[in-house]
């Protein structure tokens, strides 16, 4: 069985950054696995601009994002395999199938787990009606139109005001259909605030929060669908209903990490995230295999997966070239508002001098701080006019902080008045 150092499963944003971070930290033995038949992962297909800015200080579209790492993989001669599924992750050995080979088993030193994130589809709402044609995940939308180049609809209501939805409203108004309404079923968006500025305001599309789709109309291709207001348990209410005749629905309600590999391999997974659970190296429960990007958890900003694979890259392999080092973790706990933290865990003696903390809340806040705590102390308070479930929040946190407190237990984030 052929070994390599490093193994990368997923060829998109994170999969080329670690990739890139592992060369460049000194292993030579690494490969990219990849499902698809090119890389670069889903930013191929999000042709908008908006990428970038962070990690090339200039405005991208995803697929010029994509092929500067592409780019750098390619001129470091770092090998990879297209079309090539893996079907399993057990402990440090790695089986995938592909036309050429056939099914292969391969040993690796360190894993870094890629693969990205996946659309929650339609029955996992149990929206009734009918099961007719023009109803379409967001992003299988924007697949069909900005790479296969076909039409979806003339007339439209999106449900879900996750960023990919927000970004195909204006898409297909620039296209020449109508939008005519986008419904959240929270009572907050779960997108940016700066997408919804320019892809609703700017087109005139409504948004309506604290709605849902509660029917579905037609056999052949949808006729229209019936809206209606819900209540703080996210119940329809009676008497609210608003007919919408239209020939297309598009579902954008939450994207899910691929992680039936994660599981498969025994790593943990987060409750919350629904990602693994990972230490301030991005290492997992399990020894050697690492993870980062959408895998781990959903992100809002492309440049943070890179930022957080190249992490994880280095620290695989750091692994290879040093073996596994003990750790003594302190545990990172979200609460009073902060709904998770990633990384779970902080090895404050063999720590980075930074080390990025980056989480989400579960409600709208304003005029709140961001407090945490070593055990009871609190040692940093940042003020924040307003904190949205649809803005990832990072707090840095110093490792020389942690000389004051040898006997620390826990490190804990939260929300309190400012």
């Amino acid at each position: 069985m052929k070994e390599h150092d490093v193994v990368i499963i997923g060829g998109g944003p994170a999969g080329l950054a670690a990739a890139i971070s592992a060369r460049k930290a000194g292993v030579e033995d690494i490969i990219i696995l990849e499902r698809s038949h090119q890389l670069g992962g889903i930013l191929n297909q999000c042709i908008h601009n908006g990428f970038g800015l962070h990690t090339f200080k200039e405005e991208l579209t995803g697929p010029e994002y994509a092929q500067r790492f592409i780019d750098q993989v390619e001129e470091a001669k770092i090998p990879y395999l297209l079309d090539t599924m893996v079907l399993d992750v057990q402990s440090h050995k790695v089986s995938y199938i592909n036309k050429n080979e056939g099914m292969v088993t391969i040993g690796a030193k360190a894993i870094v787990l890629a693969m990205g994130c996946r659309e929650r589809p339609r029955g996992a709402l149990n929206i009734p009606g009918y099961r007719p044609a023009g109803i379409y995940c967001a992003g299988t939308a924007q697949r069909l139109m900005n790479i296969e180049g076909y039409k979806v609809g003339s007339n439209v209501v999106i449900l879900g005001s996750g960023d990919i939805g927000l970004i195909m409203a204006r898409r297909l108004t620039l296209e020449g259909a109508k939008v005519q309404v986008v419904a959240e079923l929270m009572p907050f968006s779960g997108g940016l605030k700066r997408n919804i500025v320019q892809c609703l305001d700017d087109y005139d599309i409504p948004l309506k929060l604290s709605h849902t789709v509660i029917g579905i109309e037609g056999k052949e291709r949808v006729t229209g669908v019936t809206l209606a207001q819900v209540d703080d348990q996210r119940k329809p209410i009676p008497g609210t209903e608003e007919h919408y005749e239209c020939d297309t629905l598009l579902l954008s309600v939450g994207l899910l990490p691929e992680n039936e590999l994660s599981r498969n391999a025994k790593v943990r997974i987060s409750p919350v995230t629904n990602g693994p659970v990972v230490d301030d190296t991005m290492q997992t429960s399990e020894d050697g295999i690492f993870a980062c990007g959408n895998v781990l958890h959903v992100h809002d900003l492309v440049d943070y997966v890179s930022e957080e694979a190249s992490l994880s890259g280095k620290n695989a392999a750091l692994y290879v070239l040093q073996g596994r080092l003990e750790k003594c973790e302190i545990p990172l706990m979200a609460t009073d508002g902060v709904r998770y933290t990633v990384p779970q865990t902080i090895d404050v003696k063999t720590m980075a001098p930074l080390v990025t903390v980056r989480f989400r809340v579960g409600n709208v806040f304003k005029n709140r701080s961001v407090s945490v705590y070593y055990d009871d102390k609190r040692i940093m308070c940042i003020k924040k006019k307003v904190l949205a479930p649809g803005e990832m929040e990072q707090v840095i946190l110093q490792k020389k902080s942690f000389e004051a407190y040898p006997e620390l237990k826990q490190i804990t984030i939260k929300i309190e008045e400012a």
